[in-house]
């Protein structure tokens, strides 16, 4: 009755093997078995009784289905299923139920020729790159090599940039899902919907062919529902996503140029970089993570949830302008731990670095134009804070600083 006796927690120890729980089990084991055996017996009169002897002979025949009870009822008044129960004629000998394998294909998808073409990278972690095209039927491409790399390697990985590969084309549903860390994946095209769902670390680049006549921060590059799920990496989009972009994601980084509706929904963790606009309900339920969004209209409060965020201005500090100067460019600075500590402050630094990176990889135009003008595309961002988030690590804060402070010697000691 409490539908849960695969989870092996059945509260009164019938279906269970923890100890303390089959304590609560009054009966006998017996009991339970012939309890079944009463239910089976009772399941074969009524197949007798509608002329059937297996179960694959009952499937598909609606026929023997009565109607008039259901239609009988108050609540059902009116409501004629006949359509919907009624049997097609089905030829002679068709079969009507699941009577053969279906094949699967996945002998031939692209990740065994991924695989094949990395096992230096996963069997001795030299790095490799491959070149690849994509068509819209390769589905979940990455996730069978990410695979390979986490059963030899764990959630580690392997170093950043191993296997590189780049695709041109077009790839189908839930391109890049559970990319592993040490997995770069750059795509010369388009993506269709959950790009980067349960991204587990790696890298995902979605840019248009040099060739495209489109205007990348005008259309849009990968579909509905991006990063669902994502836990760890980095996704760089040149162009805009569907709806849900980075819904429920807990921890990774994405920078885009624009976005539809409900962007950031349920989000936990991770860093949204938003260089365009978005549509209506973006952060609702978003409980963690943060989000910079380009506000060059100066409407976005209108289509923010408010619900559980703050909206703040970008500020920089003299520190952050000092470091911005010196950098020059130089990626080999721009280190994951850099970007995602204190999100409490910081804003200009981290959101120049991932612009920055943005540019790298996907030599965005509009990445480009805002950092030939930092100072005045830097006053146009919001920075999208839940309120409970930015309280629980101003408490971590205060906690760790106790804590240093109670481990520094006494004063005059």
């Amino acid at each position: 009755m409490m539908r849960k006796c695969h989870l092996n927690t059945c509260p009164v120890g019938i279906a269970t093997q923890d100890p303390e729980l089959r304590k609560r089990f009054t009966g006998k084991p017996e009991h339970v078995i012939n309890y079944f055996f009463f239910i089976a017996e009772e399941v074969r009169e009524i197949m007798a009784q509608l002329g059937f002897r297996t179960f694959n002979e009952m499937i598909g025949q609606s026929d023997r289905l009565d109607q008039r009870q259901a239609i009988d009822h108050y609540k059902a008044k009116g409501i004629d299923l006949a359509k919907v129960l009624h049997k097609p004629k089905a030829p002679d000998g068709a079969a009507i139920f699941n009577s053969e394998r279906q094949a699967h294909q996945l002998d031939t998808v692209l990740d065994r020729r991924l695989i094949e073409q990395a096992l230096p990278a996963l069997e001795q972690g030299k790095p490799v790159v491959i070149e690849e095209a994509i068509h819209n039927t390769d589905r979940t491409t990455g996730a069978m090599l990410s695979g390979k790399v986490a059963e030899r390697y764990g959630s580690a990985g392997l170093p950043d940039d191993t296997i590189s590969i780049k695709l041109t084309g077009t790839a189908g549903q839930s391109f890049g899902a559970f990319v592993a860390s040490g997995v770069t994946i750059d795509l010369m095209g388009e993506a269709n919907d959950y790009v980067g769902k349960g991204l587990s670390g790696g890298r995902l680049i979605v840019r248009p062919s040099p060739d495209s006549k489109i205007v990348p921060e005008e259309s849009i590059i990968v579909g509905n529902t991006v990063l669902y799920g994502a836990t760890e990496g980095e996704c760089y989009f040149h162009g805009v996503a569907g709806e849900r972009f980075a819904v429920r994601n807990s921890g990774a980084i994405a920078v885009v140029e624009g976005v539809g509706d409900h962007g950031c929904e349920y989000m936990t963790g991770g860093i949204v970089v938003v260089l365009g606009s978005t549509g209506r309900n973006f952060a609702a339920g978003m409980s963690g993570g943060i989000a910079y969004v380009l506000d060059e209209e100066g409407n976005f409060e209108q289509h923010c949830n408010l619900v559980m965020v703050e909206l703040e201005p970008i500020t920089a500090e003299d520190e952050t302008l000092e470091k911005l100067a010196h950098q020059g460019g130089d990626l080999e600075t721009h280190g994951r731990v850099d970007v995602d500590r204190d999100m409490t402050g910081h804003d200009a630094e981290r959101l120049h670095k991932l612009i920055e990176m943005h540019a790298h990889y996907t030599n965005s135009g509009q990445a480009q134009r805002i950092l030939e003008n930092w100072e005045f595309y830097k006053t146009l961002f919001v920075k999208v804070m839940p309120v409970d988030y930015r309280r629980a690590l101003q408490e971590m804060q205060l906690a760790q600083n106790a804590a240093v402070k109670a481990d520094l010697p006494a004063e005059g000691a």
